[in-house]
């Protein structure tokens, strides 16, 4: 997209269209609405911010001139209809059209969709969707949370703040759906469902199992009591750290898996002594 702006639609005063005009037939892959964006940043036309970081941060730009749109920074925006450019308002200043049925001032956001139940976090300092009423805003994980997990999940210093762990795209402002783990580490949900394929049940930061992994241990116990070690090893011991409980403990060695002695689990690792096992056993299991 260019910067090029067409010429204003002739809309006579006594005959204004409605504001709801259009509804639903303009916007993007991202967003229904009835304008389009100037980035403040490189003074270009964009149907919508992320349309905007997808052109600018494509393969085919130098790295030293990828950048993401500062949003909050956002002044001038043109109407789809008229195609009048002027400030950041929810109804064009020239037709009247109403540009988003859900209109924040402070994100400079416009959105025709309002079944996604848009609101204004103000601590998040962001719009967020799902409606207010079911989210509250966690101060120390920094971010929104289902009402459901109120009173339990685990509290992670500005959790969202950072890239998935997967993709790596940044989750904070993510437009794809987001998923909390038992440990309190955040991903997509399309990239935990990945994994899944992939026969990876452990989160990518901590290593803790996500998932009830309790029959995959009781074919553990089967596989490394059907699999006896040969002479040299059946007294060898060695140090291993569980990455389920956190303890550490000392067990026998054996080639198929390592099992903690106090929880249970086979998610462990060797720290000391012996040969590495072989933690592959476990993805084998699963299958």
């Amino acid at each position: 997209m260019d910067g090029g702006i067409e010429p204003k639609m002739s809309v006579p005063r006594d005959e204004e269209l409605s504001e709801d005009l259009g509804f639903g037939n303009f916007g993007c892959s991202h967003y229904r609405r009835k304008c389009k964006i100037r980035a403040p940043c490189c003074d270009e036309v964009f149907d919508c911010r992320h349309c905007h970081n997808e052109l600018k941060n494509s393969l085919e730009v130098n790295p030293n001139d990828r950048h993401d749109v500062p949003r909050h920074e956002l002044k001038r925006v043109i109407c789809s209809l008229c195609h009048t450019e002027q400030d950041v308002q929810q109804h064009c200043i020239h037709c009247g059209v109403c540009m988003g049925k859900y209109f924040c001032s402070e994100c400079k956001f416009f959105d025709d969709d309002i079944s996604k139940w848009q609101y204004h976090c103000s601590e998040c300092g962001i719009c967020r969707t799902g409606g207010e009423e079911n989210f509250f805003h966690c101060s120390k994980c920094g971010c929104c949370y289902s009402i459901l997990m109120k009173d339990s999940h685990n509290c992670i210093e500005r959790v969202m703040h950072h890239d998935c762990p997967v993709c790596f795209e940044f989750i904070f402002d993510t437009t794809k759906d987001i998923t909390v783990l038992p440990c309190g580490h955040t991903i997509h949900l399309e990239c935990v469902e990945e994994m899944e394929q992939h026969l990876q049940y452990a989160c990518p930061v901590c290593s803790k199992s996500y998932c009830d992994t309790s029959r995959v241990w009781e074919r553990l116990d089967q596989e490394v009591a059907s699999t006896p070690m040969p002479q040299i090893y059946q007294n060898k011991m060695v140090w291993i750290l569980c990455n389920d409980c956190g303890e550490t403990s000392e067990v026998n060695f054996h080639i198929v898996a390592l099992k903690c002695l106090k929880c249970g689990s086979y998610n462990t690792r060797q720290t000391q002594g012996g040969p590495t096992s072989c933690s592959s056993r476990i993805e084998e299991m699963v299958k």
